[in-house]
């Protein structure tokens, strides 16, 4: 399933929405913590392709069958912008810059890649996992490369 976003910061909001609609329909209470997770990446990674981009995006979802148990969960954001995710330093003053840090910690797995004209970011939650902590630096995958840790610094979608 996917929803079209214009590259307008209002968008984040009914890309939160729709995230929560979903998510009830393929079982997955408001209140469980994957949804609650869930729908803080759908807002990250959308406020990233409007604000940093200024391009129509596409959030596509996919999920689980009720009653999976233990499956994964997979968001993706593709938009029409080149420019790829570039690692920013946030201080504790800063008002953003913490957006990718936050699925880097939240997440179970995410990524990029080039797509087309464009890029394709994306994370993964295991349905069925112990929830974990935000934690900058924890483990993200760039294009193309395996895992690394990045101590102290804060992803951003530019």
């Amino acid at each position: 399933m996917q929803l079209e976003i214009r590259p307008d910061p209002a968008e984040v909001g009914r890309a939160r929405q729709w995230a929560r609609s979903r998510l009830a329909g393929s079982g997955i209470q408001a209140d469980d913590p994957l949804a609650e997770t869930l729908v803080l990446l759908v807002s990250e990674l959308v406020t990233n392709a409007v604000v940093h981009t200024g391009c129509p995006a596409v959030l596509r979802l996919s999920l689980p069958g009720a009653g999976a148990g233990e499956a994964t969960v997979r968001l993706e954001v593709a938009d029409r912008s080149v420019r790829a995710p570039v690692p920013r330093c946030a201080d504790d003053d800063a008002t953003g810059g913490r957006g990718l840090a936050l699925v880097d910690g939240l997440a179970d797995r995410w990524g990029w890649s080039a797509e087309g004209a464009g890029k394709r970011i994306w994370c993964e939650l295991d349905r069925g996992a112990a929830p974990r902590d935000a934690a900058c630096g924890s483990g993200a995958v760039p294009y193309g490369g395996a895992a690394t840790a990045r101590e102290g610094i804060a992803y951003e979608a530019v």
